[in-house]
């Protein structure tokens, strides 16, 4: 058996313990000879990686609802079992353990190699994921059934939880010990502030909050900037009750160390004497005022038209499978481009769908429903409520759902030799993790720095002000809403909306989804779509969440998607899902949350994973949490993202 290579950045004091022939030489002075020792195949499935992934995914589920604590969870907890998988590799190097990264040194002494390695993997992994997600989740509202949880399962393995020890010479189990010591004293010194809860250190907002059942947004002094929501009750999207106020979520986490992004891709920008970090600056976003107003106003004018869908009743019927939903054109790139990509006024983007499934050769059958039945069920979905493991843990559900697909050959870039289970596990989820940390990094980054305005502010401020479309009419004002026939226009006398004294003729009414107001119990009701005063508009939310805390430009559901959709579609080697799709079953009046419905059963279908990812990108939109221009971006910056971040990866598992 070949000596390991003596990886970049371990200690000379472990060189020795690192070669598996040992250090001590016989009385000839050759290596004494020792006999082999047997090796277990890669065979267990699910593998022991997949089974801890599962905890922490779990343990998410409990946990107030942070994409971006959540984001570097993933990838601290998928690095370190690739950590505790590649220490027993020939080739493979590790990421953090016997290494020096961003100036901290996790030192290996004492490392034994000389193993049955799928058995020393499999409990190094138990281990660094045990101690990582008690560490990582001690203050979590469900820690108590978390924990339980993972008891039960170190027991089920026949692995002792009470094992603490870090002796490295005494087995796989202090190695995982060490290694999670390494990720957790990192994670206190790589800018997230973790020891202080993640609480922002600088940024301020510049807008009073936003009171959604009051009508208006008459606390707004710049249409431009973030504004945060008070409510009368606050529930945050993990069903945790929260701050009535909640503060901005991590708008400083361009500081934290990433891990595939570049020097060269920052920029750092000042504001009150704090730095921003923007990784992959895509510049400022239209502004209310100036050269970009008109762009300003048609992006939010879209989510308001948008918000009319969301209502079966209204007679409008779509095909959603891939025959026609699906395999859109290149990303806009000018504000004319932007316009001829989305459909303005029927929603969505113009796709050319798929001839037929690669996979099987024949055309995908038609599914026609309702749109306003798809658009609220595409709100729900992808929003990631209660239950649910945030954006960037729902992609690795997907992850977890295609490997167990019987088509699916467990192939790194789709070419050479299958690998085993838990090979296949640790590094997609490595890259995967990797991925979804740098989006994290970057979205939040931007937004930071941006601060930009969110929808629910941005429509019922303009609504304020009045119309911008015709000077000649009532409630002229530059700043207003542009008036789209049959989506937004000014209320006339004898309108249901002009008030039992015309007192609202000459205002603003869209037509939209009505809201909370007309909704008691979401078990039974729906509040349909219909005018209603602009300035009293809603985004398809719950009441007691309404948007989330932290500003728009860019969205980091539509980073998050495409850089996961570019990293599946380069770890699998296929753009496609395997067997040429893959989907989710809705049944009827059984999923929806918000309301009543959906009125008929269908299934969510995407023939690859950039299809799915733009269902997440659009989702957002009709469920009035972004405009365009935050979607595009987020998904020209998850591209960059994840090139980076597998190019990376692979660089590890080739030992480079």
């Amino acid at each position: 058996m070949k000596a390991l290579a003596i990886r970049a950045g371990c200690s000379a004091a472990i060189a020795c313990l690192l070669v598996v022939s040992g250090c001590s030489s016989g009385g000839s002075g050759s290596p004494a000879q020792e006999a082999p020792i047997s090796q277990t195949a890669d065979a267990r499935n699910p593998s022991i990686a997949r089974q801890w992934n599962e905890m922490l995914l779990q343990g998410i589920r409990k946990d107030l609802a942070r994409p971006t604590v959540h984001a570097r969870n993933l990838f601290h907890v998928s690095a370190a079992m690739y950590d505790a998988w590649a220490v027993y590799s020939d080739t493979a190097s590790p990421y953090l353990a016997g290494k020096t990264l961003h100036g901290y040194t996790c030192s290996l002494t004492g490392l034994v190699t000389r193993v049955d390695r799928q058995v020393a993997r499999e409990q190094a992994i138990s281990y660094v994921a045990y101690r990582m997600i008690r560490h990582r989740f001690a203050a979590s509202p469900g820690s108590a059934q978390t924990f339980a949880q993972m008891d039960q399962l170190m027991s089920s393995l026949g692995y002792d939880a009470a094992n603490t020890s870090t002796d490295l010479s005494t087995g796989p189990a202090a190695v995982g010990n060490r290694i999670a010591q390494c990720y957790i004293e990192y994670g206190l010194q790589d800018g997230s502030n973790e020891g202080n809860g993640y609480r922002n250190q600088h940024y301020q907002p510049v807008n009073a909050p936003i009171e959604p059942f009051k009508p208006g947004d008459p606390s707004i002094t710049d249409l431009d900037r973030w504004q945060p929501i008070s409510l009368p009750t606050a529930i945050d999207q993990a069903g945790n009750p929260v701050n009535s106020t909640p503060p901005a979520l991590t708008p400083e986490w361009g500081a934290v160390l990433p891990f595939a992004l570049k020097d060269s891709d920052r920029t750092t920008y000042f504001r009150d004497s704090y730095g921003y970090n923007v990784y992959h600056d895509p510049g400022a976003p239209p502004r209310a005022h100036g050269l970009t107003a008109d762009e300003y106003k048609w992006n939010y004018a879209l989510v308001a038209i948008w918000s009319g869908h969301l209502d079966q009743n209204d007679g409008v019927m779509i095909d959603i499978s891939p025959a026609s939903n699906g395999n859109s054109q290149a990303l806009p790139t000018t504000f004319a481009e932007y316009q001829a990509f989305y459909d303005t006024l029927n929603g969505g983007v113009h796709h050319s769908g798929y001839t037929v499934n690669p996979v099987t050769g024949a055309p995908y059958a038609p599914q026609i429903v309702p749109r306003g039945d798809y658009t609220r069920v595409l709100a729900e979905f992808w929003a990631d409520g209660p239950t649910s493991e945030t954006p960037p843990g729902h992609w690795f559900t997907i992850f977890n759902t295609i490997s167990d697909h019987p088509l699916l050959r467990r192939r790194i870039g789709g070419v050479g030799a299958e690998v085993g289970p838990l090979e296949w596990d640790v590094k997609g989820y490595f890259v995967l993790g990797g991925a979804m940390h740098d989006s994290a990094i970057t979205a939040w980054g931007i937004k930071g720095w941006y601060d930009s305005i969110r929808p629910l502010s941005a429509i019922r401020a303009m609504a304020d002000r009045g119309q911008s479309s015709d000077p000649t009419l009532p409630s002229y004002n530059p700043d207003g809403m542009p008036l789209v026939p049959g989506h937004i226009e000014l209320i006339q006398p004898g309108d249901p909306l002009a008030g039992a004294a015309n007192e609202n003729v000459g205002r603003v009414k869209i037509y939209a989804w009505r809201g909370p107001p007309y909704i008691t119990d979401p078990a039974t009701q729906q509040a349909r779509a219909g005018w209603v005063l602009c300035s009293e508009w809603w985004p398809y939310q719950r009441p007691t969440f309404v948007t989330p805390p932290f500003p728009g430009y860019i969205s980091g559901h539509s980073t998050y998607s495409r850089a996961a959709a570019e990293v599946l579609t380069s770890l699998t080697g296929d753009a496609y899902f395997p067997g040429g799709m893959s989907g989710f079953v809705i049944k009827k009046n059984q999923f929806l949350v918000f309301e009543e419905g959906p009125s008929v059963d269908m299934t969510l279908q995407w023939a690859t994973y950039r299809d799915a990812a733009e269902q997440s990108s659009l989702s957002r939109i009709w469920g009035g949490i972004h405009p365009p221009v935050d979607d595009i971006p987020g998904r020209v910056v998850g591209q960059k993202i994840a090139a980076d971040a597998y190019a990376v990866a692979t660089d590890y598992f080739d030992g480079r």
